[in-house]
């Protein structure tokens, strides 16, 4: 065995009831679970989705990806872009021209994250008034 978190996790056996895959990968039995909080508390973030799929189709600048982006200030963006390029979900190219030209793409890594990613705003969506109404029932008890 070995102590980099990604390998322990990628060669742990899960077995779970049916309904519950993956339930052990997030136990503090395993030794890669720090990892797995870490990355689903960026997938989690308020911007990093939204620039993961901004990404998606192709590179971006950092303006053009900025004004795709509704309400993420400059200083946020630069964050999030750091945090996902240290993740291996974003690539940074600089250009050296002048003016100096910065791209940014998703990944391979990255664009495989989209795929869950989309499933999740699919099931929001289709759960959406059950949630609102959900909401407002525990509001009225409450």
């Amino acid at each position: 065995m070995t102590n980099d978190p990604i390998r322990v996790l990628s060669t742990l056996p899960i077995d779970a009831a049916p309904g519950h895959e993956g339930t052990e990968a997030c136990s503090v039995d395993n030794p890669a679970s720090r990892v797995i909080r870490e990355l689903l508390a960026r997938v989690g973030d308020k911007w990093s989705m939204l620039v993961i799929g901004v990404l998606h189709d192709g590179p971006l600048r950092f303006t053009e990806l900025q004004r795709k982006i509704d309400g993420i200030s400059h200083r946020m963006l630069t964050q999030t872009l750091r945090s996902l390029e240290r993740d291996g979900l974003v690539t940074r190219t600089s250009y050296p021209e002048i003016p100096p030209r910065v791209e940014y793409a998703a990944t391979e890594l990255g664009r495989s994250l989209s795929v869950p990613v989309i499933e999740l705003a699919r099931w929001a969506a289709a759960h959406h008034d059950d949630i609102l109404n959900a909401r407002d029932a525990f509001d009225d008890e409450h």
